[in-house]
């Protein structure tokens, strides 16, 4: 195997290397079964062991209530955009949402083709480059649900702290900061989660949901549509994206060796702090997307002073084993993602590129 480098992508995003190796030396034979996991079926007891631990990990390490159920299903959080409203967004109910980057609009923009739904609050007009503030927030008289994303991935934002709503039902998209900190669950009527950024690889996405909310539901559906039968099938009503939650098995199964998600957030914080001194250390050659108390442990996005020497620093970072830092075209410069699994060597060795860099270009 060549040297491993540095894996700033956004998503697909770099794994911890021990998940890969252990994941590899099974690959071919699992459990001494003359087969690999792929070629298993899912109704087999091998594999009907993996899903109920890894829901029991979830359930473990992010602390939730006992009654809450962990769901494994496919089509990414693009899915759940759409699969939300179809089962709460009924006639003569809207929803609210909470517009702070590109996926959160895109959720609010297939719920408008559902139901009712209303902009709560947005920060489209300074390019998503902070949260709204609780004042800025106007819901409506009674909505079904509240909808936020948690963390921005492209705009490189982050809720310092996650709101609540009284008795409101909360629905969050956590696909890039689930796992990243600690967070009180109960808050939460609905989460979900792509894995690719902090649980695993892509092809499955974790719901979390509570049963009080599921009831009320809209049964009005096609099965495959509803998250009731999910939950009344333990997610085996079809087959499951049965070697992406093996996956994420492991990768839960490393994030509790290491301490849990306590561990994971001072370790985040520790990482992106080494990339954001070095920021303020330049302001104007190194100038940040995000307003400071908004920045984001998952996603550190900034701007160079020319787009030459931004992907002049992009090329020269990939001779030097710093790859996927360039930044989405809607906001420009560099992005680099700092998820879990990025080692805190990583974001060292990113801080001193940046210092290199400035002193050859500054």
């Amino acid at each position: 195997m060549g040297e491993r480098v540095y894996n700033f992508y956004p998503g697909p995003a770099t794994l911890p290397l021990e998940v890969l190796e252990e994941a590899s030396q099974s690959f071919l034979d699992f459990n001494q079964k003359g087969m690999s996991l792929l070629e298993m079926s899912h109704r087999g007891k091998d594999y009907e062991a993996i899903q109920i631990e890894t829901e029991s990990l979830m359930k473990e390490l992010l602390d939730m209530p006992a009654n809450y159920r962990v769901l494994f299903m496919g089509g990414g959080a693009s899915l759940q955009f759409a699969l939300l409203p179809l089962n709460f967004l009924k006639p003569g109910v809207e929803a609210d949402y909470i517009v702070t980057g590109s996926f959160a609009k895109k959720a609010y923009e297939e719920a408008s083709k559902v139901g009712k739904v209303n902009i709560a609050a947005s920060t489209k007009g300074s390019n998503f480059d902070r949260l709204p503030t609780m004042d800025e927030i106007k819901l409506s008289d009674s909505p079904a649900y509240v909808h936020l994303t948690s963390n921005n991935t492209i705009y490189g934002t982050q809720w310092p702290v996650l709101p609540s709503f009284g008795g409101v039902p909360l629905v969050a998209d956590m696909s890039s900061d689930i796992m990243s900190r600690r967070f009180d669950v109960s808050q939460f009527s609905l989460i979900y989660a792509g894995a690719q950024k902090n649980l695993g690889p892509a092809g499955v996405t974790v719901v979390v949901i509570n049963p009080d909310f599921l009831e009320k539901a809209n049964t009005d559906l096609p099965a495959i549509l509803q998250y009731k039968t999910f939950v009344e099938n333990d997610s085996l009503y079809n087959t499951p994206p049965a070697y992406a939650v093996y996956m994420v098995n492991l990768v839960l199964k490393w994030i509790k060796k290491n301490g849990g998600v306590a561990a994971m957030e001072q370790r985040n914080q520790e990482k992106a702090k080494y990339i954001y001194d070095v920021i303020d250390e330049y302001p104007d050659f190194y100038k940040g997307h995000a307003k400071k108390d908004y920045r984001s442990l998952m996603n550190v996005t900034f701007r160079l002073p020319s787009e030459e020497l931004e992907a002049s620093f992009v090329a020269e970072g990939s001779k030097n084993g710093l790859v996927g830092l360039k930044g989405h075209r809607s906001v420009g410069g560099i992005r680099a993602s700092i998820y879990n699994a990025m080692p805190v060597e990583g974001c060292k060795a990113l801080a001193e590129f940046m210092k290199e860099f400035v002193k050859k270009n500054g």
